[in-house]
């Protein structure tokens, strides 16, 4: 029987908190995978003594007994090859959001309708699109993650022949909602990398994987700008299925399932044809599929994201920083007018945006190896939640600042050059990475074994708010304040930003008290109390602080 080798990570198992993600599909109770951190902590282990688990007389085979075979044991290349490919997945997805505003002018004069209404074909797909991950996280753990991104991307991509060959504007809304449904996102792409790293380990894999999340909705404007430029309207969605259905091939041909209970149950079938009488988990789970299972996890970021302050704010946070790239997108537009750009030179004044998601992932990777550090020295101590956020408190100031700064630069050749206004926007996209990337982890840290509902509602409110933003964005910027309208529209984002961030900085001063305070942080400590070496997915749903059987 084939078991795995002491190793470092094997020791490090039955002391830290937030371990491995290995059989949480065996009773499906875990939250939708927003975050490959979040998947890991709410997995926490068996202890290294418990071999295995009867059921009906069967033996199940458990991970510690097949180590080798699962994500976590492949060379560092294939995990890089595949978590390349993922990038690509997840910038194909959110690249569909970013280009559609390039298709705007060429729908209102095909279908004779408003720019407003032709917008409703963005907003509906980003909010479409938050629902989405929300409903294809459980799906994944329990079929697996190749089958379930493959039948994700096939679904997103033959919306687009519809959206391009539609007769009718109607045709294009009801496609792009059905495509926003059918895009698995973060929920499954980040997960993979919850499948293939120890949590202590994954930090740069996760930075890198956030990176493409934030990044694909800004190589849309980019590539939409040639678009617009040289195109008619309908090649915003053939360039979107060529893109989408690029990335299927590269998935379907270089990634492997990494789903661990998956590839157990196949480990389990590969020993009893050898004479070995073990089963895999999900082989052992009567039902297969539970409906008040899966309703649990589907409702249980919602609950968090309404009832716990800091995944209320911290995701309000995260929500509004995402909406501003929508706001941009509608934005530039008539800003960089001024400077008599055309379609193509305006895509390309995104490039600034892009520049900084890369400045702010090369700043956090040192920030990475610090907490790596600290948890090799110090262990999951005290205080480690607000350690993750040390770095956001330089980072987030720049939103503000950059909003202030794009008002007050965008006044047109007469006051400034062009290049001013391109500064601030790079300012704002490193402090929307930084956002994105520090809120989720001190979700993970501050909610330990249930952090991946709680980033749900970060997942969610991003999309969400986009979504909306992108109706408001133009109305909003041609309506307020006269003759000075865009700049003072900015402005008032700038004061927004500024109100929206404090909460950031009381969770860091007051983090452990208001964690303490919290309904859900208590049943959580008791938890980890009772159940230091246990699995979260062993938790029956009555230990469960939300998302109770109903």
């Amino acid at each position: 029987m084939a078991s795995r080798p002491p190793s470092p990570s094997a020791e490090k198992a039955e002391k830290k908190t937030d371990l491995k993600d290995g059989d949480s599909g065996r009773h499906a109770l875990n939250g939708p995978e927003t975050n490959p951190v979040a998947v890991q902590a709410e997995n926490a282990s068996h202890g290294e003594g418990h071999k295995e688990l009867r059921t009906n007389g069967k033996r199940e085979l458990m991970e510690d007994e097949c180590y080798d075979k699962l994500g976590f044991c492949f060379p560092w290349y294939r995990k890089w090859t595949i978590l390349t490919v993922i990038f690509a997945v997840q910038m194909s997805m959110n690249f569909n959001t970013g280009v559609y505003s390039n298709a705007v002018t060429g729908l209102v004069e095909e279908f004779n309708i408003s720019e407003q209404a032709a917008r409703v074909g963005q907003m509906i797909f980003l909010v479409a699109y938050a629902f989405g991950c929300e409903l294809w996280a459980p799906w994944s753990e329990e079929f697996g993650r190749w089958p379930i991104m493959q039948l994700s991307l096939f679904l997103v991509n033959i919306w687009q022949i519809p959206c391009a060959l539609a007769p009718n504007f109607g045709t294009i809304v009801v496609c792009r909602f059905l495509g926003g449904l059918s895009s698995a996102g973060g929920s499954v792409t980040l997960g993979m990398t919850a499948d293939m790293w120890e949590a202590d380990d994954q930090g740069y894999a996760v930075a890198y994987v956030v990176l493409s999340s934030v990044g694909g909705s800004t190589i849309g404007p980019v590539f939409g700008g040639f678009i617009g430029q040289y195109l008619s309207w309908h090649w915003v969605f053939w360039v979107q299925l060529i893109f989408g259905g690029v990335t299927q091939i590269l998935h379907f041909f270089l990634v492997p399932e990494t789903r661990a209970t998956i590839l157990i149950d196949r480990e389990a079938k590969r020993r009893r044809k050898n004479g070995e009488d073990v089963w895999g988990p999900d082989e052992l789970k009567t039902p297969r599929l539970d409906a008040k299972d899966v309703l649990r996890i589907w409702r249980r970021p919602f609950e968090m994201f309404l009832r716990e302050p800091i995944v209320l704010f911290l995701s309000l946070l995260s929500g509004f920083s995402d909406a501003l790239i929508f706001i941009f997108t509608e934005s530039f537009t008539l800003v960089f007018e001024q400077w008599n750009f055309n379609t193509m030179e305006i895509g390309l004044t995104f490039v600034a945006i892009l520049i900084g998601y890369i400045i702010a992932y090369l700043i956090f990777l040192p920030d990475v190896r610090r907490q790596m550090k600290i948890r090799k020295t110090h262990g999951n101590g005290a205080r480690l939640a607000e350690r993750r956020l040390l770095l956001l408190l330089f980072i987030a100031p720049l939103e503000p600042i950059g909003l202030l700064g794009f008002a007050w630069t965008s006044m047109g050749p007469a006051y400034t050059p062009w290049i001013a206004p391109c500064i601030f926007a790079t300012m704002i996209a490193m402090a929307n990475y930084g956002i994105y990337m520090a809120t989720i982890d001190y979700m993970v840290a501050a909610y330990g074994p249930y952090s991946a509902s709680a980033t749900g509602g970060n997942g969610f409110a991003r999309d969400f708010l986009a979504g909306i933003a992108s109706m408001y964005a133009t109305p909003m910027y041609t309506n307020i304040g006269g003759e000075r309208h865009l700049q003072w529209a900015s402005t008032i984002l700038g004061c927004i930003a500024f109100l929206v961030m404090i909460p950031l900085y009381v969770f860091y001063w007051k983090g452990p008290e208001i964690r303490r305070r919290s309904k859900f942080a208590q049943t959580l400590e008791a938890d980890r109390q009772l159940h230091a070496g246990r699995r979260a997915s062993q938790l029956r749903p009555n230990e469960e602080p939300y998302g109770a059987s109903p």
